[in-house]
């Protein structure tokens, strides 16, 4: 009885590494490609991990958006009024993540770090992000911007 215990154990073992990933793990991938485009200032890649008419909630007035590209030009005005500069999104710890079929959902802990007018800045936040999958992969459906009060450092 013992031996075959332990042969389970060792096949399963042997095979756990070679597990798929978890259904969210895609999407959870293409919420950090998005970030890490957008911190680099690669709209057009940042674009391309969302759906034509990503619903967009965010702190920048007006405050809702259909479509990535609407957002991108309202945040970047509202950048530029209140004198923000080295903008860039830390995602942090994922605290949930699920997928079902060609549907995710995912939190984030982020943190958004800038200069305004020079002085360096750190806001807390979370970030919720929908995604649905078509053809050519996971695309980002939607997210909100759950930010905290800004603060020096």
């Amino acid at each position: 009885m013992m031996r075959m215990v332990s042969s389970v154990l060792c096949l399963m073992l042997a095979v756990a590494p070679m597990a798929k990933a978890a259904p969210a793990d895609d999407a959870v991938a293409k919420a950090h490609e998005f970030i890490d485009a957008f911190d680099k200032g690669d709209m057009k890649t940042a674009a391309a991990t969302h759906e034509p008419d990503a619903a967009i909630i965010d702190e920048v007035p007006p405050h809702q958006w259909r479509g990535f590209q609407a957002w991108a030009a309202d945040l970047m005005k509202d950048g530029a009024a209140k004198g923000l500069s080295d903008e860039a999104v830390i995602l942090g710890k994922t605290v949930r993540a699920e997928a079902d079929g060609d549907a995710a959902y995912a939190v984030f802990e982020a943190t958004f770090r800038y200069k305004q007018k020079g002085a360096q800045m750190s806001e807390p936040a979370q970030m919720v992000f929908a995604f649905r999958k078509g053809a050519d992969g996971w695309k980002i459906a939607g997210w909100a911007w759950s930010g905290g009060v800004p603060r020096a450092g």
